[in-house]
């Protein structure tokens, strides 16, 4: 076997063994990648560790899959769905809590994991910018109570960052749930005991409205009702036992010709009582069975999708070979030849607008870094002093990552793809030249006319208002955390016949939105290239005409109003104001050397006056 050149490997393989065996499962699988971490069945994500492997990036990984480890051991999805509640703080709530029971348990169990999921900690705090909040109504009630449990239940302090934010909110954790929390230690390693205290501390916080019902109180209805079932039968059986004996003793004779007239009488009975009661058992029965699928559009509940077995999120590399996407992409470039001056310019003017919102600060007396000039004249009066250097230092600078999310649809063939693709190119490396992390995205779908959605809806007897009616096809061309030397052949795959076809932005925008909120970056950015309404001829042909059309305007509502991601629209030929709150319009290329320089810009400016001039907004907010 040919030995691996990346010293990295021993660590990553010796780490995922170690990971293994902490969440007793031999068949988990481990893999490395760019993407967030998380878990998802039996395979675990892990950060990727570099060449390099520097200590952060090594604790990290550590602590990253010592928190997975335990959350795969200690954890039972289906007694944390029982009890789950169905708002979103509330839920919130409940998932930090849990995710902090199951560090303290493994906490207890094997102290080692302890110092690796501080470093993790500690590492999204910086990265969320939890040190420097000062206000408590910036800062997570969620993440506050997850600290508070695994500082009460294993007695360690927080890491920087996390500690402030437990301190904003610590006063009013102790003095509205504190009751319930006493109790911590009793329940810390009953994960359904767990869940009903955890319950409780959400009722106690004041977002008692968002749990839905008890689950156990639905069971003890449950079992109230089966029991008064039992009891009335028991009493109509021994009866009739008794009666039958009775009978049999004073006339045998008589049982064969009353035998037609008592049947008939135990019939009426079962009809009056014992049916009625087998009538009432689904009633009794209804909670034990599933819950019903979420819905489609957590935008619109309205919205449906008859069929989503055949939709699709692939990376734009699965869709073409090597060979095909090189030679697309130097296609693209050739467009993209009369805009390199507009790449330097649009750079420099993000990088002034970037470091405009900088705050910075010298570290000194370090042993490395820039000689600072200013403490020379010491070592000139003694020269045993040694030399004093100096290190420059952001201090408030809020992370962010955009998301370009491109309309693949067959009517931006020809120019007006060359052009979307032209913005994501400059775009994606201007920002990334100013340290902005970029995901480039697209949407279309995977056939004209339907596809096998379709076909299953005409095989079903055309059932009317059907919903979504196509198959979806929702493409990566780069992940927020690639570089883009590795992926910028990918874009050239918008060159290639036959991607183009149907589009439906509501659902796109949406799987985008879910993207961006699972990403650990500060502020977050959508920007959607496009070229007007969502059109799906199978869908609106057998839907009402605005279907695609109010779903999306639902979605983009959603969006603005959650105020979580900043959204703006680039219209491609058309105007999508109609649509979009922040929206632009850019009929050629050749515009972007203006136009996309102060618009993108724009979103940067710390002063909203100056940005809502820029974007055209009327009113600043």
């Amino acid at each position: 076997m040919k030995r691996s050149d990346n010293p990295a490997d021993p660590f990553k393989k010796a780490l995922a063994e170690a990971t293994r065996v902490m969440a007793d499962d031999p068949e988990l699988t481990v893999n490395y990648s760019i993407d967030p971490s998380g878990l998802s069945g039996d395979t675990m994500r892990l950060p990727q560790v570099s060449r390099r492997m520097g200590r952060d990036e090594v604790m990290l990984a550590r602590g990253t899959a010592d928190t997975l480890a335990l959350r795969h051991r200690y954890h039972d999805e289906a007694v944390h769905l029982r009890y789950a509640p169905r708002g979103d703080i509330a839920r919130d709530l409940y998932e930090a809590m849990e995710n902090a029971r199951c560090e303290a348990v493994g906490a207890r169990h094997m102290p080692g994991t302890a110092t690796n999921i501080d470093a993790r900690i500690g590492h999204e705090a910086r990265q969320k910018g939890f040190d420097r909040i000062k206000d408590p109504a910036e800062a997570p009630l969620a993440a506050a109570a997850g600290y508070l449990i695994r500082q009460l239940a294993t007695g360690r302090d927080l890491p920087p960052g996390a500690d402030n934010v437990l301190e904003l909110w610590r006063g009013y954790i102790e003095q509205h749930a504190g009751e319930a929390l006493a109790d911590l230690d009793r329940v810390l390693e009953d994960q359904a005991a767990f869940a009903r205290l955890a319950r409780q501390v959400i009722a106690d916080l004041g977002y008692g409205d968002q749990l839905g019902e008890d689950p156990d109180t639905e069971d003890d209805d449950r079992d109230e009702e089966a029991q008064q079932e039992e009891d009335q039968s028991e009493p109509d059986s021994s009866g009739s036992e008794e009666q039958d004996d009775s009978e049999a003793e004073i006339d045998p004779d008589a049982e064969s010709q009353d035998q037609p007239d008592q049947m008939q009488v135990t019939a009426d009975e079962m009809s009056d009582e014992d049916m009625g009661d087998e009538a009432d058992m689904p009633e009794a029965d209804a909670p034990l069975e599933p819950p019903p699928p979420p819905p489609a559009s957590e935008a619109d509940p309205e919205y449906r999708v008859f069929l989503s077995d055949h939709d699709e999120e692939i990376a734009a590399e699965d869709l073409a070979e090597p060979v095909e996407l090189e030679r697309l992409r130097a296609y693209l470039d050739q467009q993209l030849e009369p805009l390199k001056g507009a790449v330097g310019r649009l750079a420099n003017k993000l990088q002034r607008r970037l470091q405009a919102q900088q705050s910075r600060s010298w570290e000194f007396d370090r042993d490395e870094g820039i000689l600072d000039a200013g403490r020379l004249a010491r070592v000139v009066a003694n020269p045993t002093t040694p030399l004093s250097f100096k290190v420059e230092k952001d201090t408030d600078f809020r992370d962010t990552v955009v998301t370009l999310l491109l309309d693949n649809s067959g009517s931006m063939r020809g120019r007006p793809i060359s052009i979307a693709a032209i913005c994501a190119d400059v775009l994606a490396r201007t920002l990334e030249r100013c340290s902005v992390k970029v995901e480039i995205l697209g949407f279309t779908t995977r056939a004209w006319k339907g596809g096998q959605a379709r076909e299953a809806w005409l095989n079903s007897g055309r059932p009317q208002q059907p919903g979504r009616l196509n198959d979806l096809r929702h493409i990566i061309y780069k992940s927020a955390d690639a570089p883009w030397r590795r992926t910028r052949d990918n874009l050239g795959l918008m060159m290639k016949e036959g991607l183009l076809k149907e589009n439906i932005d509501g659902e796109a925008l949406e799987w985008a939105h879910r993207r961006m909120l699972a990403r650990p970056e500060a502020r977050k950015i959508l920007m959607v290239i496009s070229d007007g309404a969502p059109v799906d001829d199978s869908t609106l042909s057998v839907n009402p005409a605005d279907y695609l059309e109010r779903h999306l305007r639902r979605v983009i509502d959603m969006v603005e109003r959650r105020k979580a991601v900043e959204l703006l629209a680039i219209g491609i030929g058309h105007d999508v104001t109609r649509y979009y709150e922040r929206a632009v319009t850019i009929t050629d290329a050749e515009q972007l050397a203006g136009a996309m320089t102060e618009q993108l810009a724009a979103l940067f400016d710390s002063d909203p006056r100056a940005r809502a001039r820029v974007m055209g907004i009327r009113k600043a907010s």
